[in-house]
């Protein structure tokens, strides 16, 4: 099951906030033994974060989404989750009496709206302010403030994604290939990798050279530990085929 990243805002595409929620939910993963598949930013537009969900839902992920669940006209996030689930919005009871026990009058007209969720959504704890998160089947949507979302998402993580935590995360061995070779040249190599060890996730990344620099290329083998250190095995042993070719190692097995 691929899990997805949104973070949504206006703001963040303008460049008037820098993000900081990609590389924190990446080690809140790691910490679970989980990968993120996919990550996407995306501005305040109801039609585009709609199909944005409808299509992350289509394809069966688990999606984290950050921002824009507030109550100003230009937060959007729930009546598109309800726009791609064809829910209707309604007022959560027990997300009304959260606010209302927080803010007391002040909590009205307003602060309330952001108990307006899609109808049958489930709520995720606030324990900055008590105003929840919702859930929808697979998606969880928790504010933009990384103070409130990121406890949020540990609380998703461990409450209701437990069944994705593994015991033994995937391993990322790698290497330099430095020489007078291109990724073409060792394209059959790759393929071959991947044949052998299907369960791996083979990069590339070539770097052209430069007086300071050789040229070389970076592979990186990543996946379970021992299908991904027999693949950076075999593959080192395959580069023998090319004497020019000296080999770097940047992380290599046990």
């Amino acid at each position: 099951m691929a899990v997805g990243l949104f973070v949504i805002g206006d703001e963040i595409l303008s460049g008037k906030r820098q993000d900081k929620h990609l590389s924190r939910v990446i080690g809140l993963l790691a910490e679970r033994g989980i990968a993120l598949d996919w990550a996407q930013f995306l501005g305040d537009d109801q039609d585009r974060i709609a199909a944005a969900i409808a299509a992350a839902v289509a394809r069966g992920d688990t999606v984290l989404s950050c921002g824009g669940i507030g109550a100003t006209p230009d937060d959007c996030t729930r009546q598109a989750a309800a726009q791609a689930f064809g829910r209707p919005i309604v007022r959560h009871p027990e997300g009304e009496a959260l606010i209302l026990a927080q803010y007391g009058d002040q909590a009205l007209p307003n602060r309330v709206l952001m108990a307006d969720f899609p109808a049958g959504a489930e709520l995720i704890p606030n324990p900055v302010n008590r105003v929840a998160g919702f859930s929808v089947e697979n998606c969880y949507f928790v504010p933009g403030f990384p103070e409130m979302a990121w406890p949020m998402l540990e609380w998703v993580l461990d409450q209701r994604l437990r069944h994705l935590h593994q015991a033994e995360p995937p391993v990322e061995y790698s290497l330099n290939a430095i020489g007078p070779v291109t990724e073409g040249d060792l394209l059959p190599l790759m393929r071959e990798t991947l044949e052998r060890w299907p369960a791996i996730k083979l990069a590339s990344l070539p770097f052209r050279g430069s007086p300071e620099r050789p040229r070389q290329i970076e592979f990186g083998f990543k996946g379970p530990r021992a299908d991904a250190a027999a693949a950076y095995a075999s593959f080192c042993e395959g580069l023998k085929a090319w004497p020019a070719i000296e080999i770097e190692v940047l992380k290599a097995p046990a």
